[in-house]
């Protein structure tokens, strides 16, 4: 198969993911007028996860610029695989429309919520609690599958790692807001997939 048409997919795929979230994500700074700061997760976690943001982010345009400037981390994957990556990303988006659009203007940069922020228990947060960390590493990980590339996978493993890492504090600043309403929110959902 030519590299091309995964090159073509990958962007397609990827492209959508971004503009529906930084839709959202302006979206919810507009509505809700306040911005947060990025203090709230402490400065050795915040510096992680923005140093592994820009690779993250990086690495699949590299790519997509010219794959051979990724040649490195090549794996090799059966034509198979490289598909169900495609499957699995196609999956994403919608995914992703729907948890940004579920949450409106509770999307934050950060674990902190905001003054006026309401419990949203509704769409794909009535079964997840963090679906964007679900969809979002599912995304890179599929695009790794795309690109055929072991670096852009693992980047999207590394950050499932660093914000399930990030969880407890967010789950904590969400229970002093909401208390039991989130509590028992927590006990009939799960966390990063549905609860069975």
């Amino acid at each position: 198969m030519n590299e091309n048409i995964f090159r073509i997919l990958a962007a397609v795929i990827l492209f959508s993911a971004m503009s529906i979230s930084i839709y959202f994500r302006r979206k919810a700074d507009k509505d809700s007028g306040e911005k947060l700061s990025r203090k709230v997760d402490g400065t050795a976690l915040m510096t992680m996860i923005r140093i592994g943001g820009l690779i993250l982010w990086l690495s699949p345009f590299v790519y997509l610029i010219n794959p051979a400037w990724m040649a490195w981390s090549k794996i090799g994957l059966p034509e198979a695989t490289r598909w169900l990556g495609v499957g699995i990303g196609v999956l994403c988006v919608p995914g992703i429309y729907w948890l940004f659009s579920s949450i409106g203007t509770g999307i934050t940069p950060t674990s902190g919520t905001r003054k006026e922020h309401k419990l949203v228990t509704n769409g794909i947060y009535r079964y997840i609690r963090h679906p964007l960390y679900t969809f979002g590493s599912s995304m890179f990980i599929a695009f790794g599958m795309m690109a055929d590339n072991w670096f852009v996978a693992a980047l999207g493993i590394l950050t499932f790692i660093l914000m399930a890492i990030r969880t407890p504090k967010e789950e904590a600043n969400l229970i002093e807001k909401f208390g039991d309403e989130y509590r028992e929110y927590m006990k009939r959902t799960g966390r990063f997939l549905p609860r069975f």
